[in-house]
């Protein structure tokens, strides 16, 4: 720890203790009432105390009694005891026989007078603290009237010490106790002045100050070396309370530049630790110099608003120092450092003041990226642009990946083997969906932790193509799940964090799961079996076969075979399936299926034979009779390609619209159209599609008719009727009759994804491109040729520059920070990845 740092630790714990180290008369508050005798003759030399005489407590001095009653504790703290003495009636002496005596309270040093205060100008706590204090440190600190005398106290300190000029408006005020008290603190280290002259104030140069508030002004003294300059100033931006003032005395004693030699994110300054940002100047060996100008320049520009340290890159291992000049740390907890490309000391300046600046330099960059994209792409395609936009904006946080097994042509098979079932990830580090996606996986990995015989891995097939090959992987990304090395399953559902979660958990079980006794038939029913299953709430769809209906039995369990990882599917093929079947009143074969842990179960007749019959009916079974659409479960009900009956609602639907709805969709127009209902609060989404059907969005609830697959048209139920079985139906007799008129017709423009799904190994096969992130080859790589034409649409691959590259772009030192690094306009474009690709 540094003398400077020392020096404030010292000065707080001063501040916060000061009453332990002194020796005190009494504890905090008023003595009692001793004679005149007693009270001076238990006077100690050097102590001060605070003297009230009176004869008996009239009406009038009662107010005042208790304001000095409240002072004591704060006044003890600086060792000043608060007396009340109580004059004997025949004492004539000088403070108990006087007739203004009473009216009177006393300040003494030991024995001695130091001043007498009328009891009106002690009117509160603040006044009388302050003016106490003021008057035993009346020596130390210099009041002053006129701008002459200000300077000569200046002139005096000038490469000696530092001071503290501060204005109030009136003596006896809060501001003015607080600045005495901070007097009381420093004043052996910075000498006090104060003023109440408001033309003193406005004389030190300040643009038009408020002279109504108070003010204090750090005047930095001991760095003046020329008689003839004023010392520089720094006002203190916050009102003025003791504790404002001790953080801003904090800062001004903080080294004015920090030179730091480590990660950025493990510097910590007294700066941070008081809530304000650290910036860093990037600064080299070629350019220190002018760079330790720069940063000092920036520095006394931001004195008390943030700190500023010079970075060095040749000390620091950081690729991101390479293509920035500057980079911004807050004291928020969890947020990232930025690193960003700045044009001059204003831009750093700026940066501090508004806090927007941040967000908009790092969008005009990425706008710029993009403007360079279009010009080396001139036809290129329009990509998922939210998931373009997502990994952009992710790309410089780090994934928490420890708990992912990365995989490589050596490891590959082995590490197959070593665990009952292992998933992988197989994706490609340039491509934006693979990235995204990368970060779902890595989630899904935080979840698994510590689950027995589930090994989570990746392969990145842009550094190992021969495994994407031989494992049949041609689009990325792709998740594919092993068992015990050899048979493996592919996932084909939506990417979400929730979604590869279930699919890993319900690959985890045998589809079908053969149940052997009644007891393990009903406990899966209840969700209580299997074991691994028990926490996660699946529905239940249980096979019960007799041993007559092989034929059935073979094709559920290869329907389960195709449906693995998507649906908890179990089979009972005992002799007493007959009696499961009667008590749930089903027979062989047939399919019960479980909702909400057994509490709904139904019993369906499995008459179909084909294996693909089969599997459409149980995924038609599994779905809800009167469901909530959302993103992830939409496509499940498009596939049905009927028309949708949707009420639209803002928040949960009611109760009775519920009732109404379900009765509506168990009813036997149910084969014929979807009923189902969406939360716009869950899923904004919902907003787009009403526009789109009305323009404007109605009001809500509101319900829906609209048939996707034919014709496009959307009908509006009648808001003036409410939302009942028999309505529904007597409307949907008129849609049918032809005699309501649609609110719209959707254009007949087909939903496609805006890209194909390109087989991208067959276009490395093409032409092995160089791989920039190695210094290396792999064992088994395909030797490095030129890199292939990537489809229009697609990212492509760019060499990173090289850092003599990036030296020679370098521009002279000087304040405009050019000498730190490269220009936007000369910079070479960066690939988007992840960072720990």
């Amino acid at each position: 720890m540094s003398d400077q740092e020392d020096s404030w630790v010292s000065s707080f714990v001063f501040l916060l203790f000061c009453a332990s180290s002194i020796p005190a008369l009494g504890s905090a508050g008023l003595l009692q009432e001793p004679s005149p005798q007693s009270y001076f003759s238990g006077l100690e030399a050097g102590r001060a105390s605070l003297a009230f005489f009176t004869h008996h407590v009239s009406p009038g001095a009662q107010p005042f009694l208790e304001q000095i009653e409240s002072s004591a504790e704060a006044l003890q703290d600086y060792g000043i005891s608060v007396v009340k003495v109580n004059c004997p009636k025949e004492d004539v002496s000088k403070y108990c026989g006087k007739e203004n005596a009473l009216r009177k309270a006393y300040l003494f040093r030991g024995n001695i007078l130091i001043r007498e205060f009328p009891t009106d100008a002690l009117f509160d706590v603040n006044s009388i603290v302050a003016n106490v204090l003021f008057a035993l440190l009346f020596n130390e600190v210099k009041y002053v009237e006129t701008l002459a005398d200000l300077q000569n106290i200046e002139n005096v300190l000038k490469g000696k010490t530092n001071m503290v000029f501060a204005y109030v408006p009136a003596t006896g005020t809060a501001e003015h106790r607080a600045v005495m008290e901070a007097a009381f603190v420093y004043g052996t280290t910075h000498q006090f002045v104060l003023t109440t002259e408001a033309a003193l104030l406005k004389a030190t140069g300040n643009d038009d100050p408020d002279v109504s508030s108070a003010w204090l002004l750090f005047c930095h003294c001991q760095r003046a070396t020329d008689p003839a300059q004023p010392c520089r100033r720094t006002a203190l931006g916050q009102p003025l309370t003791l504790l404002n003032i001790h953080r801003h005395l904090k800062l001004m004693g903080a080294p004015l530049v920090t030179e730091v030699a480590e990660d950025p994110e493990k510097v910590s300054t007294v700066h941070l630790q008081l809530g304000l940002p650290l910036v860093f100047i990037l600064s080299q060996k070629e350019t220190y110099e002018a760079d330790r100008r720069t940063a000092e320049f920036v520095a006394w520009q931001l004195l008390g608003k943030a700190g500023v340290a010079l970075l060095s890159r040749d000390l620091v291992d950081l690729n991101v120092l390479h293509r920035s000049n500057v980079a911004l740390k807050t004291p928020d907890e969890g947020v990232p450092i930025q690193y960003l490309v700045l044009e001059d000391t204003d831009e750093v300046i700026t940066l501090v003041e508004d806090k927007n600046k941040v967000k908009q330099i790092q969008e005009e960059e990425e706008e710029e990226e993009e403007d360079e994209d279009e010009k080396e792409n001139n036809n290129q395609d329009i990509q998922d642009d939210q998931v373009v936009e997502a990994v952009s904006r992710d790309k410089k946080r780090e994934l928490p990946l420890e708990q992912v097994l990365v995989l490589t042509e050596e490891t590959f098979h082995s590490s197959l083997s070593e665990a009952a079932r292992t998933v992988v990830l197989f994706y490609a580090s340039w491509e934006v969906v693979s990235l995204a996606v990368l970060r779902s996986y890595s989630e899904v990995a935080d979840h698994l932790k510590g689950t027995p015989g589930v090994l989570l891995s990746r392969v990145n097939c842009w550094d190992w193509p021969g495994i994407c090959t031989q494992e049949n992987v041609t689009q990325f990304p792709t998740i594919k799940i092993y068992q015990k090395g050899e048979q493996s399953v592919t996932y084909d559902g939506m990417w979400g964090t929730e979604e590869l979660l279930s699919f890993i958990i319900l690959s985890r079980v045998s589809c079908p799961l053969e149940l052997t006794t009644m007891e393990e038939a009903e406990g899966y029913l209840r969700g209580e079996f299997p074991s691994e299953l028990s926490s996660h709430h699946h529905p239940s769809l249980l096979g019960v076969f007799s041993r007559a209906t092989s034929e059935a039995r073979e094709a559920f369990e290869e329907a389960g075979n195709i449906l693995s990882g998507h649906v908890k599917m179990g089979m009972y093929l005992e002799d007493d399936a007959l009696a499961l079947s009667r008590k749930y009143s089903v027979s062989p074969p047939a399919l019960l299926l479980a909702r909400s842990r057994g509490r709904s179960l139904e019993g369906i007749a499995l008459s179909k034979q084909s294996v693909q019959d089969m599997v459409q009916m149980i995924r038609y079974e599994l779905l809800d009779v009167f469901p909530e659409i959302t993103v992830q479960n939409l496509p499940q009900y498009l596939q049905l390609i009927k028309p949708f009956l949707i009420l639209f609602s803002d928040g949960d639907i009611s109760q009775m619209e519920s009732k109404e709805m379900l009765k509506l969709a168990k009813g036997s127009p149910q084969q014929a159209f979807v009923a189902c209902w969406l939360n716009l609060k869950k899923t904004p989404v919902g907003y787009g599609i009403l526009r789109t059907y009305f323009a404007t969005v109605p009001s809500l609830p509101v319900l829906i008719w609209v048939n996707l697959h034919v014709g496009g048209q959307v009908f509006k139920f009648p808001p003036e009727q409410s939302i009942t079985e028999v309505n529904i139906l007597s409307w949907l007799e008129k849609l049918q009759a032809g005699l309501e008129i649609p609110s719209s017709t959707l254009s007949e423009e087909d939903w496609k994804p805006p890209l194909p799904a390109y087989d991208f190994l067959q276009m490395m096969d093409t032409a092995m491109p160089e791989l920039p992130l190695h210094n290396s080859h792999h064992p088994g790589d395909m030797p490095a040729q030129h890199p292939p034409k990537i489809p229009e649409g697609d990212t492509a691959m760019r060499e990173e520059p090289s850092q003599q590259t990036m030296a020679e772009k370098v521009g002279s030192p000087g304040r405009d920070l050019r000498g730190t690094a490269p220009r936007l306009a000369a910079r070479e474009k960066q690939g988007k990845r992840h960072s720990e690709l």
